[in-house]
């Protein structure tokens, strides 16, 4: 996420000896930093284009780097964060590689949920955590726990069918807000966040209130996360039953 101090030495490796890199970078400083590393960097962005659905790019992405593969060179797909995360074309690349018998695997990365985690001092391990693509509220019926964390990805670009627009508006957001209010009360805070790309830059968190998010400006690259509304309930059932089991384990135990 961060320029040169999320790469992992092993990750350095691959790029220094591919014949060719291939760039799905969002930030073109980082591009030209890649490009001191490695002499044929060849950036995926011009293929975006507004109006252009983005698995067409995607798609069109997977067959420049399968071409170099067939033609036999060693091929490395760069992409920000961790690239299985958010990241349709690197899982493809590779099953379409391994499919045609080449040897692919994709090498684990530093995500903008990790930082996340470490830059708004969440542990998701105490109250738990959902991730949700935050069109995936709109389009299917998706079960919400408000006693955890919920991280919304991509709230800019919600309810967009067409995967061809860059941004959608405020009407949109109303609509993800409209849904949320079924289990969030209007003035329950969200934070929204973007990850630092350049050492020189400190993450972006802001904080309003889930009622105000559709007239508050968002970039794709921005993360909405809503804390938990209300306290963990104890569930009397099982930790009666659990009572039990350790009651048989103990008698057990002395017998």
């Amino acid at each position: 996420m961060t320029l040169g101090s999320h790469l992992t030495p092993l990750a350095r490796s691959h790029i220094e000896q591919a014949d060719v890199v291939f760039a799905g970078l969002s930030d073109g400083i980082v591009e030209k930093w890649l490009e001191r590393m490695h002499r044929d960097v060849r950036s995926l962005q011009p293929y975006y284009r507004e109006g252009k659905s983005r698995l067409k790019t995607y798609r069109e992405w997977v067959e420049l780097m399968m071409v170099e593969v067939r033609g036999g060179k060693r091929v490395c797909g760069v992409f920000y964060g961790h690239p299985g995360i958010f990241a349709w074309s690197p899982h493809k690349a590779i099953a379409t590689a391994r499919a045609e018998g080449f040897q692919a695997h994709m090498e684990p990365g530093i995500s903008a949920e990790d930082c996340l985690y470490a830059d708004l001092g969440i542990d998701p391990g105490r109250f738990g955590c959902q991730h949700f693509e935050a069109s995936q509220l709109l389009f299917f019926e998706r079960r919400i726990d408000v006693t955890g964390y919920l991280v919304l990805w991509q709230v800019a670009l919600v309810g967009d069918r067409s995967l061809g627009r860059f941004a959608t508006g405020p009407a949109y957001r109303q609509l993800l807000v409209e849904l949320l209010q079924r289990d969030y009360p209007a003035d329950h805070e969200v934070i929204i966040y973007r990850a630092a790309t350049l050492p020189i830059e400190a993450p972006r968190v802001r904080r309003v209130a889930l009622q105000e998010l559709p007239q508050t400006a968002l970039t794709a690259e921005e993360t909405v996360v809503l804390p938990p509304a209300y306290a963990l309930r104890e569930n009397h059932e099982m930790q009666a039953r659990l009572a039990e089991l350790d009651a048989l384990d103990r008698a057990a135990r002395v017998g």
